[in-house]
């Protein structure tokens, strides 16, 4: 079962909005261990005596619900008048809960299942393409990585390691060039064939066919010695340019394959996500879902908040004046929840096929709270560890994560410069005009480095000082308490039905 947001806030801070928090509390011993499924939630609590607002576990629940229920009526313009509603008294509305539940035998149900299917035949399509140059871009790494190691012998001809480097190129080209000619190979008579014993050693041991003559060997293996020394000098010349060459063209590949893999990557998300929010969600045991019966239950929640400005309220007098001045490390805020709760009968609209109108009982519950920025951070932290984020990690590790664990070796490969773009970067410092103006002490840009992504440390929420908890959280409490009644009433008005009292 996947908590409410209700049950994550009262985990979050059980002393204020868990009615079960003290034996929470005293079961677990800290917050962080309360599983939110066993929170029973509740909204702020406080009670008011002679105009003066305390918060209070035993005071007045800051929660208002209105019911509708009509069969002609739909949810959405009762939801986009609370959400306008929201928007124009600055609580900026963020939607965290958006699920849905059809009845098995319903028309919705099939519908919403056949538009399901056919967004995960195309996002497996797409992965299927993803995966295939995936491989490709594995596959050219380690081609990439052999070339390196076969450039560092020739780097090496030019450093003192040149006669390792020697010795080095020297097997190769008996390994790959000289073997294509069978039982006439190097290899193939030194190690096959009597007489020809020394032919290797020497092989490796002349320097250039001019040292032929002087080594103590018969004229049979000088005889063969002196072709294969001048083929080897001839393809250690060519050979080089044609390996960078080929290793330059390899890094354009692998360039190219990154771009398709991203392409691809971002083609599959938003098919990956929809399908994910066209899944139903189970809702076990709940009355209202009988399988052949044609019912769908919709569950919605948002949550809006307004900063706290305790230089601005202290001036207007609704906080001590010798708070104006106060740095606070963290931020408070008044927030509204509002959650919508819809059971409904889906009916196509107007003879289509693809459309659907709802008519049915509306639920919807406002909620104060007082929170501050550390337990808005909570709340997002915790339910990224929930089933919702658990899906979207899917997401992005089907697509992006794949290409993260390369990208060490993929940024190696493609930001190395190559051999023509470092010799056009080579200052020409002839020009004495260009010295006069300071031309040759200007320095490249440093790239900027990017940073390994840390992991995220889990936030953890500092208690109340004394002033935060008497005064600025009680004024955030009292203004989001007087926010949730205000969106109750104004609705209440606007649609005829009689004034809360």
């Amino acid at each position: 079962m996947v908590a409410t947001l209700q049950q994550t806030i009262g985990k979050i801070n059980p002393k204020l909005y868990a009615t079960n928090g003290k034996e929470l509390l005293k079961k677990y011993g800290s917050a962080d261990k309360i599983p939110a499924e066993e929170v029973k939630p509740q909204a702020l609590r406080y009670f008011t005596k002679d105009n003066l607002f305390k918060l209070d576990p035993n005071g007045t629940e800051g929660s208002h619900t209105l019911v509708y229920d009509s069969s002609s009526e739909t949810l959405e313009p009762i939801y986009f008048f609370i959400l306008d509603l929201m928007n124009d008294r600055g609580l900026a509305p963020k939607k965290y809960i958006d699920n849905f539940s059809s009845s098995p035998g319903s028309g919705h149900f099939g519908e919403l299942g056949q538009r399901a299917t056919v967004m995960q035949q195309q996002a497996a399509k797409l992965m299927g393409d993803v995966n295939t140059v995936l491989r490709s871009i594995l596959n050219i790494i380690y081609d990439l990585k052999e070339f390196r190691i076969r450039l560092q012998s020739y780097d090496d001809l030019k450093s003192d390691n040149k006669e390792s480097a020697i010795l080095s190129l020297k097997q190769i080209w008996m390994d790959k060039v000289d073997i294509t000619k069978g039982n006439s190979s190097l290899k193939a008579m030194g190690l096959g064939q009597a007489g020809f014993t020394t032919l290797i050693d020497a092989f490796l041991v002349v320097k250039d066919v001019k040292d032929i003559n002087r080594l103590d060997l018969n004229d049979r293996v000088k005889r063969i010695l002196h072709p294969r020394v001048h083929e080897f000098y001839i393809w250690l010349e060519q050979s080089e340019g044609e390996l960078r060459k080929r290793y330059e063209l390899e890094k354009t590949y692998l360039r190219s394959q990154v771009n398709s893999l991203k392409l691809y990557s971002r083609w599959a998300k938003p098919y990956l996500r929809v399908a994910q929010e066209l899944e139903s969600k189970d809702m076990g045991r709940e009355a209202a879902l009988v399988k052949t019966f044609n019912t769908i239950i919709l569950e919605l929640t948002l949550l809006g908040k307004n900063k706290v400005d305790i230089e601005s309220a202290a001036l207007q007098g609704d906080l001590p004046r010798e708070l104006k001045n106060i740095k606070t490390k963290r931020n408070y805020n008044s927030c509204v929840l509002v959650e919508f709760r819809f059971r409904g009968i889906p009916q196509r609209m107007g003879g289509q096929q693809s459309h659907y109108t709802f008519g049915g009982r509306t639920e919807v519950t406002f909620m104060a709270y007082a929170l501050n920025d550390d337990e808005l951070a909570k709340i997002d932290e915790e339910l990224e560890k929930s089933e919702v984020g658990d899906v979207l990690r899917l997401v992005e590790g089907a697509t992006t994560e794949s290409l993260d664990q390369l990208k060490d070796e993929i940024d190696f490969f493609l930001e190395e410069p190559s051999p023509e773009k470092t010799k056009a970067k080579s200052k020409d410092t002839s020009n004495p005009f260009f010295a006069i103006i300071g031309k040759y002490n200007e320095t490249e840009p440093k790239k900027e480095e990017k940073a390994d992504e840390e992991k995220k440390e889990p936030i953890i929420i500092k208690p109340d000082t004394f002033i935060e908890r008497t005064q600025i959280r009680a004024f955030a409490a009292q203004t989001a308490s007087e926010n949730a009644f205000n969106l109750f009433d104004v609705y209440k008005k606007a649609h005829g039905m009689p004034s809360y009292t």
